[in-house]
């Protein structure tokens, strides 16, 4: 298996000396979906696939910024085993100056997350997890205590911009919760949730590289996730596409159970 502190090491370096420079010094531009992009997040992605290719030419790559032909006929090609990188999650963030957003990254092997890895760099706070062998910040194992047990007593994560207009009338009008909060960047929220920053967490649309190296981290720390909507609801959000998801999850299945009657 890939050594962990390699990758952390790439990860920091480039976001020390290509990411950072460019924090409340650049200016975005608006893709065809109506997300933001900068010269920071191009910068990220081409000098994290250099160093990762070099070091591991075997496995493939697929990344936010590529262009939309590469990462239609990325699946085609059967990779058994490649990285996923967002270089900037939450770039409005970033290029807002507000100080929460990360850098992402999955190595998938053979259909599953096997690695997962994001970095704060305003908190030089990295999460870490390896399939199977829990999920770590700061080379510390996360553990969480006191959760609570019921909706009422709970923080929620809710990005509402992603949600069905039904579903955000229902929990603004009626909140189940105690209080709630959007900050901005998936990675990060699903970090959150595994170090209990957050106890219950809802949103409308993510990509697979927004979620994979994150869920792999939330699972790692005992949170339970699942997706939802039009769709029958499954128990499992990852898939090899670019299909974005609507995902539900909770720090414990006790509130998992609680929510998922709310949300579906």
């Amino acid at each position: 298996m890939t050594e962990i502190n390699s990758i952390e090491n790439i990860v920091k370096e480039v976001s020390k000396t290509i990411l950072m420079p460019f924090y409340q010094q650049v200016k975005a531009q608006t893709k065809a979906d109506g997300s933001l992009i900068t010269e920071a997040d191009i910068s990220v992605q081409d000098a994290i696939e250099k160093k990762l290719l070099e070091l591991y030419p075997d496995y493939g790559f697929f990344a936010e910024e590529l262009s939309s032909e590469a990462l239609e006929s990325f699946f085609l090609h059967n990779q058994t085993g490649y990285w996923c990188l967002d270089p900037i999650d939450g770039t409005s963030n970033f290029a807002a100056g507000l100080p929460f957003f990360s850098i992402s990254l999955a190595l998938i092997i053979n259909g599953e997350t096997q690695l997962g890895l994001i970095y704060d760099p305003v908190r030089d706070e990295c999460f870490t997890a390896l399939k199977g062998q829990g999920a770590y910040m700061n080379g510390k194992l996360i553990g969480r205590s006191n959760e609570p047990q019921q909706l009422k007593d709970c923080l929620a994560l809710v990005d509402f911009k992603r949600l069905c207009t039904t579903l955000s009338c229902q929990i603004i009008t009626r909140p189940p919760y105690r209080s709630q909060r959007s900050f901005g960047s998936i990675a990060l929220d699903w970090c959150w949730l595994a170090m209990g920053r957050g106890h219950i967490y809802v949103h409308g649309k993510q990509m697979l590289w927004d979620y994979a190296a994150g869920l792999l981290i939330a699972e790692e720390a005992d949170c339970v996730a699942c997706s939802f909507g039009e769709e029958e609801q499954s128990n499992t959000i990852f898939e090899e596409s670019l299909k974005p998801k609507k995902v539900i999850a909770s720090v414990n299945e006790k509130l998992q159970k609680q929510w998922l009657k709310v949300i579906t």
